[in-house]
């Protein structure tokens, strides 16, 4: 496998970015692998590294660059209040148009790297991301053939923006909820089913039972091996019969 961290300009400054792809039988389909809110750390590193080890390009972009926040450390339970704070602060700082002209940054950098495929890409994003994913494939409709959210946040509000309303039809959207969750609650997936259809968007949208908000995250307590490998394999799945058909 290569991996690299590279520096990516946009028009606010520098968005670091990790970029993992095969080392044989490139050039490899782009896939952007959106950031949850705590941020960049080894465990989205190592999720980057398993989706590039079957054949993706898989860019991982710090979405905090504009605050200057790369890795924030340790963020889970009492003794870690301060941090939670302060990711959520950043989460709220972002906005689809930003995230989107980082996207533009992103896909010009992977079209001249001879290692990415040109004009094939996918998204997946989780948590916060899961909108940033499904919005990508509005802004750049000829290169993102397949977007994924997985327990993502606010892709159904009534913001002019929100990703029901988005994306093209010519993108195929996979979507997860967790049965538990009360971030992205699985009430909601039924009525996003349903707008995608209606705009005539090939959408799976799945409930995952009996399991809580980031059970695909291996250092998270809410981790659930069984729910994680199943959310691998939609994701495989849905890549694999798009970017390389």
């Amino acid at each position: 496998m290569i991996e690299r961290q590279v520096g990516i300009d946009t028009a606010e400054g520098r968005v670091n970015t990790f970029i993992c792809h095969p080392e044989r039988g490139g050039p490899h389909p782009l896939v952007i692998f959106y950031m949850d809110a705590p941020g960049i750390r080894e465990e989205l590193r190592d999720m980057v590294r398993r989706l590039a080890s079957v054949g993706y390009y898989v860019m991982l972009p710090n979405l905090y660059y504009r605050s200057g926040e790369e890795e924030m450390g340790p963020f889970i339970g009492p003794a870690h209040a301060a941090t939670r704070d302060r990711y959520l602060a950043l989460m709220r700082s972002l906005t689809i148009p930003g995230v989107m002209a980082d996207t533009d940054a992103l896909i010009d950098y992977a079209d001249g790297d001879p290692a990415a495929s040109p004009g094939t890409a996918g998204t997946v994003g989780y948590c916060m991301s899961g909108q940033y994913a499904l919005s990508a494939a509005a802004r750049h409709p000829d290169w993102i053939r397949a977007a994924a959210s997985v327990y993502g946040t606010w892709l159904l509000t009534e913001r002019p923006d929100s990703p029901h309303r988005t994306v093209p039809p010519g993108t195929r959207v996979y979507v997860a909820y967790a049965e538990l969750d009360h971030l992205a609650p699985a009430e909601t997936a039924a009525p996003l089913q349903q707008a995608l259809a209606e705009r005539g968007v090939p959408a799976e949208v799945e409930v995952y039972p009996a399991v809580d908000h980031a059970f695909a995250f291996p250092q998270r307590p809410v981790y659930d091996r069984a729910a994680a490998e199943r959310h691998w394999e939609r994701l495989f799945e849905l890549f694999g019969a798009t970017l390389r058909a």
